[in-house]
């Protein structure tokens, strides 16, 4: 290519980039005459076989063509997104994108419920690590040395230093009678973490609220009381709730708390097993051992405790039937359950 050829290749490619409308077209001009097999890499290449007299002069244009036609292209390509930027082109008669909003999980949603039930009966919230030690989580609440829930088939053990996953929130209950002397009343929501094969009302991760009320005088006709007015407002005003004798190494006495089935309203169906009757919680009067492992007045205070499981509740208020569910992250069934 000779030097006239290639100032009228110049002057096409200055015309070509002119013309261009959008950023590709920008592209594609300077792919065809400076990419790596485009025009002016192919005229370098012939450079060798011209004479010596011509090669300089064909050299320096094609230098010279290299650093206008780039310059045009960036000055161009630069003024074309400044304007995008600017509005230019706008078609303000389009309708807005609709973005959904999103909603709470209802494992949080009863959080926060529960959570404002006990505040307004004056529990405080408390929290506590979910890694503890098996002091905490076993010894000061008065689970013999060699329980069965120690095992490794039931609880996450962390090293050999006597540390794992709490199975329970009631380790904060020990946390927090070992940093403050009664009255105490609080409330211990967290994660808690049991090996248990998931299936459909299991699950080795899941959540808890625990309550604690420490005073002179207190009474399991209290936490009757207490426990009656949250299903109440949990699961409103036609829920009944019994309470059955059970056992529990750091409470005593010791009783399950059942609320009435919200779907047949006690009359008996799948969901509640045709009895009627829902369990709930875990609950009664601290042992007195208990008080003595955190150095309280066994003749001064007596306090009760109670726990549930959070996935329960969320299960039996919106009737779902499948724990998993809870976890499966199908936007469609959140959104249902979910607020």
């Amino acid at each position: 290519m000779n030097l006239s050829e290639l100032k009228t290749m110049m002057d096409e490619a200055v015309v070509e980039a002119n013309a261009a409308m959008t950023n590709e077209d920008l592209e594609a001009v300077r792919i065809k005459y400076l990419g790596r097999k485009g025009v002016l890499p192919a005229v370098m290449k012939e450079l060798r076989s011209l004479e010596p007299s011509e090669r300089a002069d064909v050299g320096k244009t094609a230098n010279e063509f290299k650093q206008t036609l780039n310059k045009l292209l960036d000055e161009k390509g630069r003024k074309d997104n400044e304007g995008s930027a600017a509005g230019e082109g706008f078609d303000c008669t389009l309708p807005g994108r609709w973005h959904r909003l999103g909603t709470i999980h209802p494992v949080s949603a009863v959080i926060e419920q529960t959570v404002s039930i006990f505040r307004s009966l004056g529990f405080t919230v408390s929290d506590g690590p979910d890694i503890e030690t098996r002091y905490r989580n076993y010894t000061a609440l008065n689970t013999p040395e060699h329980h069965p829930s120690m095992d490794e088939q039931d609880t996450f053990w962390i090293g050999e230093d006597d540390l794992l996953l709490r199975t329970q929130t009631s380790p904060v209950q020990i946390r927090a009678m070992e940093s403050c002397q009664p009255p105490i009343r609080i409330v211990t929501p967290g994660r808690c973490y049991r090996r248990d094969t998931t299936d459909a009302t299991h699950s080795a991760n899941f959540h808890q609220i625990e309550g604690l009320y420490v005073d002179r005088k207190v009474s399991l006709s209290d936490l009757k009381g207490v426990l009656a007015y949250f299903a109440k407002e949990l699961m409103g005003e036609d829920v009944s709730i019994r309470f059955r004798p059970h056992f529990f190494p750091f409470t005593e006495p010791s009783v399950e708390c059942d609320f009435s089935c919200h779907v047949c309203k006690g009359s008996g169906c799948r969901v509640c097993k045709n009895s009627g009757w829902i369990e709930i919680a875990g609950a009664g009067m601290v042992d007195p051992r208990v008080f003595e492992k955190v150095g309280y007045d066994t003749e001064k205070y007596t306090g009760y405790a109670f726990g549930m499981g959070i996935e329960r509740l969320v299960m039996v208020k919106y009737g779902v039937s499948d724990i998993r569910m809870l976890y499966d992250n199908d936007l469609r069934f959140l959104k249902q359950v979910g607020r």
